[in-house]
């Protein structure tokens, strides 16, 4: 049974994710910070799966729990087949580079870059061993070109980076059965997150050339596809799902 690690994975985008991996009667274990209520709903929900999902508290910008996460799920399931990296600390507060404190940016780094260096260096030995891994990164819209991002720069470079460490990945360890792609939502908010397509297209949106909002189901149908085993072919590639939002050069 192949099993998945997803970070921040007990609500918003992260849950529809995990349960997209327990529907396809995978085995989870998934993080959350500190929402115990959020945590508990989504273990009582899935009592049924006996023993199928795992829940691990850990801050992605500690290492040490980092490393607890991978033993605790090598302990418990043997193996790791899929590592996706959802969590990813964000300053709401719209504010230049310059008025950053250091720990502000500290946090925007440990959380949305070393954070995936950390547990690749964990999880890679095992999917090596297996011959077989599919890990997926978040960006954001437009990450893939190095976009600037006002008011939004110390997220923004992490996530550029992440790209570049996404893509390298993808090159080192092809010849181990591992892929690596990147996954850049659009502007999916509130309820949304835990929506349904279905639901989504009961409340048109203009704003998106698509006319509906995307949802965390959308985000999570292609994470599947990614992680296929027959997906072996789409690695290093940074996919914007974003409803067409962007995709026309607008100036004349």
């Amino acid at each position: 049974m192949r099993h998945a690690i997803i970070t921040a994975g007990t609500k918003g985008l992260g849950k529809k994710v995990t349960e997209q991996f327990l529907n396809q009667g995978c085995t989870v274990t998934a993080t959350y910070r500190n929402d115990d209520q959020q945590a508990e709903k989504l273990l009582q929900e899935n009592a049924h799966l006996e023993g199928r999902l795992h829940l691990v508290q850990a801050d992605v910008t500690h290492s040490s729990d980092l490393v607890k996460l991978v033993q605790e799920t090598i302990e418990r399931y043997g193996r790791v087949d899929y590592l996706i990296n959802n969590a990813g600390p964000y300053v709401f507060e719209r504010k230049k580079l310059a008025d950053y404190t250091t720990a502000e940016w500290d946090e925007m780094i440990r959380g949305n870059l070393d954070a995936a260096f950390h547990l690749f260096k964990h999880v890679i030995p095992y999917m090596r061993d297996q011959q077989f891994g599919r890990i997926i990164n978040y960006g954001f819209q437009g990450a893939g070109a190095a976009s600037g991002w006002l008011y939004r720069s110390a997220f923004a470079a992490a996530k550029v980076g992440l790209v570049s460490l996404t893509k390298t990945i993808a090159f080192e360890e092809a010849e181990h059965g591992v892929t690596s792609n990147m996954i850049c939502p659009g502007s999916i908010a509130g309820e949304m997150k835990e929506a349904s397509i279905s639901e989504s297209k009961q409340q048109p949106d203009p704003a998106t050339p698509v006319g509906r909002s995307g949802t965390g189901e959308d985000i999570a149908r292609l994470i599947e596809f990614l992680c296929q085993e027959d997906s072996d072919m789409i690695t290093g590639a940074v996919y914007e799902a974003t409803g067409g939002i962007d995709v026309i050069h607008r100036y004349r």
